[in-house]
């Protein structure tokens, strides 16, 4: 992890607390009754799990949205379109039950890491983009994992 700037490592970090406090309240139900009564339901177990990660679908469409406008031509269109593909993943998944939207987050995540490799491989991602991902999404499927395996 040397590699990775330290504020994008914080910031990246920081930004699956969400992932760890559904899980934490899933696991923790005296958690999960003190989130509801000082914070709302929606912040609790799956449910906060489940709208934080169609957002950071979406959030990291437009990050590899900025990935490809640093490539030219047909790479670039290719490109622009796989960039779309996280963000409508999650729009057309997540609208089951908690189980089946978890599941289809998870594989929205495995497909982003695909998708991530693949614009580091590009060259326009950062040389430390990777050991960044690998990390946030293995946090992240772990937290999933246990919304919809518990």
């Amino acid at each position: 992890m040397t590699g990775i700037p330290r504020s994008a490592l914080i910031l990246g970090l920081a930004g699956v607390i969400p992932f760890a406090w559904g899980a934490l309240t899933i696991l923790q139900p005296a958690l999960a009754d003190w989130t509801i009564r000082s914070i709302g339901p929606r912040f609790s177990g799956p449910y906060v799990m489940l709208f934080y990660g169609a957002i950071i679908l979406a959030f990291m469409s437009g990050v590899l949205w900025g990935f490809a406008t640093r490539l030219e031509g047909t790479q670039a269109a290719t490109g622009y379109g796989l960039s779309v593909i996280p963000a409508l993943w999650a729009f057309f998944t997540t609208g089951g039950g908690p189980t089946s939207a978890g599941i289809s987050l998870m594989a929205g995540f495995v497909g982003l890491l695909g998708l991530d490799w693949l614009f580091w491989r590009f060259g326009v991602a950062p040389v430390w983009w990777m050991q960044l991902r690998v990390l946030l999404t293995a946090i992240v499927l772990a937290c999933l994992a246990i919304g919809v395996f518990v």
